[in-house]
């Protein structure tokens, strides 16, 4: 769901996907409202909408700035739910309900590729 970037390195942009995540979010929020518990809204939003923005991801070499980036793109989903600006009230919801941070998520899935692709290479070696 990332785009190439003209740059000195290899870059990619992460608007896309980021677009999707929103507009999957949001069509969850607007299908159940404020009906659903949280844990079922975290759920849903976990199932459905992390993975867009996190397809592919892992193969690629991803600055600070771009993980600050997806990490602000959850940030603000919680800040929507809870209905609340306090970034400690996110941290201590994100802990409660056991949301990672996607830099944390993304540097995990990173370790699984890089093992699974170096078990790959080694087969044909």
């Amino acid at each position: 769901m990332s785009n190439i970037v003209n740059s000195r390195s290899f870059k990619c942009s992460l608007d896309a996907a980021k677009r999707a995540f929103y507009h999957s979010a949001n069509a969850i929020f607007r299908k159940i409202g404020r009906i659903a518990s949280e844990e079922v809204t975290l759920q849903l939003i976990q199932s459905k909408s992390v993975p867009l923005l996190l397809y592919g991801l892992e193969a690629g070499p991803l600055n600070k700035s771009q993980l600050n980036s997806l990490d602000f793109v959850i940030n603000r989903f919680f800040m929507k739910l809870f209905v609340t600006s306090d970034r400690n009230i996110v941290e201590n919801c994100q802990e409660k309900f056991g949301f990672m941070l996607l830099s944390s998520l993304l540097e995990k899935r990173k370790k699984k590729f890089e093992i699974k692709y170096k078990s790959n290479c080694d087969m044909y070696i």
